[in-house]
């Protein structure tokens, strides 16, 4: 397997998988492992430095980038000055979500051809929780 699979399969498709999944799920997920919105915007902020790196090598496509991109805006503004909201409370409180799902879809079945995926197993380190 490239380093690039790598990135997409350890990081950025089980990020993307989670933001595109209905908020009920999300919901669910998010309590079941007490995420923090902060944490989110971390892991996304560095799936959108994998991507990069990825588009420069021509194994990410720009209208993808361009998506993850979008993303990071929308998470930027939601994320404010670091939250330590859990992820329920924010999406239960923040439209701009939808938009997310919306992007995380698009970005999912350009690459896989279907956006709905199992969630991830993996959490974040514990530390993000504290």
């Amino acid at each position: 397997m490239s380093r690039d699979s790598d990135y997409w399969q350890g990081w950025i498709a089980p990020l993307l998988t989670f933001l595109a999944a209905d908020a009920s799920d999300q919901l669910d997920w998010a309590s079941e492992h007490q995420v923090k919105t902060a944490a989110v915007a971390e892991e996304f902020e560095f799936s959108l430095h994998l991507a990069r790196g990825m588009a420069d090598r021509g194994t990410f496509e720009p209208e993808a980038l361009q998506d993850l991109k979008a993303i990071g805006r929308l998470v930027g503004e939601t994320d404010g000055c670091g939250h330590v909201d859990r992820w329920a409370d924010t999406l239960a409180a923040n439209a701009t979500w939808g938009e997310v799902r919306t992007l995380a879809r698009r970005i999912l079945v350009a690459r896989l051809g279907e956006w709905r995926q199992p969630l991830p197993r993996r959490v974040l380190p514990q530390h993000v929780y504290d």
